[in-house]
């Protein structure tokens, strides 16, 4: 493994362990499940940019006040 090789994977490591990192995914994963939900809705794939922000505007107020609860 090179020295960059060695770096990135370091990297890599410290990302997978960190909390705001994990919070990101978590985040990105209810995005990815309302992107899904109102496709379906449409019929059409609404794309990721428009369920982020129609996401963001409606639920992630709620979303992160029960995870905050929750922890």
């Amino acid at each position: 493994m090179s020295h960059i090789d060695q770096g990135d994977h370091q990297d890599a490591e410290l990302a997978a362990r960190s909390s705001l990192y994990a919070e990101f995914r978590a985040e990105r994963e209810e995005i990815l499940r309302h992107k899904w939900i109102e496709s379906e809705k449409a019929g059409r794939d609404i794309g990721f940019e428009r369920a982020l922000i129609d996401w963001t505007r409606h639920h992630r107020a709620r979303w992160r006040a029960e995870r905050r609860a929750k922890a």
